[in-house]
């Protein structure tokens, strides 16, 4: 298991987020084309934190392909699987940030490279030699695309890998929200380790009592490790018999929640990766807790998310900083 070529291997999109940067001399909104995609953002802050990571997705043939690309090779992750599609473009999101910081996506996606990716398209050594295989739900909105995901999850499977999910739910991607429920119950019967926000819990069992929906969760599908994310009421573990809360860091300077979740999912991921999924104690879950929460935090400070995930050591002395 230690001698894998990678640490985490993920598979979906990989995209352009437009947000919001000013207004012009006409009055008209300025807006940043920031590299994007919940898989990519988690490997983003693994390299941050020290790990070999790998992308498999596609990216269309055209400026933002290319500057995609190079994005995600200038922050350390591996590409031999991103693909390259001759006829579709790259797929596009506008970000509307509100004053609180939270988030409206219109998404650019109909068809998108994204959701061209096909299981032939699928390099099955890559997840082979990974120690964590991570997914998302983006990547099962269409049926292609879904195939594609599902031949990844049991190649990881078959090979033995830690599988980790986070649904990362986008209602505006889907066909229908039946659509969406049932690609969500398909990746909580597959994986080891699943990061859910509060909203995504509310979706499935319609209760914002998120120890009720955890228990739910964990009868159901038996997943080893449940954590809940919940926005500025920090997060929450479930293990065994186990249930730890972590308070969050309320930041007075937030600019936007743009890849909070995904630095919180790569925080735990990391944590796994060095502690692994045995026996893990309270103290175990609330370092994880703690740590997700302030990196996630840090996140929000900052424009986009891809290339300004902040080190391990920043993380650690903002903690230190903040008396916990």
């Amino acid at each position: 298991m230690e001698n894998k070529l990678f640490d985490v291997t993920a598979l979906g999109e990989l995209l352009i987020d437009f947000t919001e940067n000013g207004t012009s001399s006409q009055g008209n909104p300025l807006l940043e084309a920031n590299p994007g995609g919940a898989p990519c953002n988690v490997l983003a802050m693994l390299e941050r934190l020290g790990k070999k990571t790998a992308f498999i997705g596609k990216v269309g043939k055209d400026m933002f392909g290319e500057q995609l690309k190079a994005a995600v090779e200038e922050v350390g992750i591996d590409t031999r699987n991103l693909v390259i599609d001759e006829e579709v473009h790259t797929t596009l999101a506008f970000v509307h940030t509100y004053p609180d910081g939270d988030r409206d996506f219109s998404f650019y996606r109909n068809p998108g490279a994204d959701m061209m990716l096909k299981k032939s398209d699928v390099q099955e050594d890559l997840i082979r030699n990974s120690r964590i295989f991570h997914f998302g739900t983006l990547s099962s909105t269409h049926e292609g695309v879904r195939e594609a995901t599902r031949h990844g999850i049991e190649v990881a499977k078959e090979a033995g890998c830690i599988i980790t999910f986070d649904p990362n739910l986008r209602p505006p991607l889907w066909n229908s929200l039946e659509d969406a429920r049932t690609e969500i119950e398909y990746g909580m019967t597959k994986c080891d380790v699943l990061k859910i926000s509060d909203n995504e819990v509310e979706f499935l069992f319609g209760t914002t009592d998120y120890d009720k929906g955890a228990a739910l969760i964990r009868e159901k599908y038996n997943i080893p490790l449940v954590l809940i994310t919940m926005g500025k009421d920090g997060s929450r573990a479930y293990y065994k018999d186990l249930r730890v809360e972590a308070a969050p860091f309320l930041q007075e300077h937030t600019i936007e929640t743009t890849g909070a979740g995904d630095t919180f999912c790569a925080s735990a991921l990391n944590y796994v990766l060095e502690h692994g999924l045995e026996d893990l104690s309270e103290e175990n879950l609330m370092e994880l807790l703690t740590f997700a929460n302030a990196a996630a935090s840090l996140i929000t400070t900052r424009k986009g998310a891809l290339r300004v995930m902040p080190e391990r050591q920043e993380v650690l002395d903002f903690i230190a900083a903040s008396g916990r």
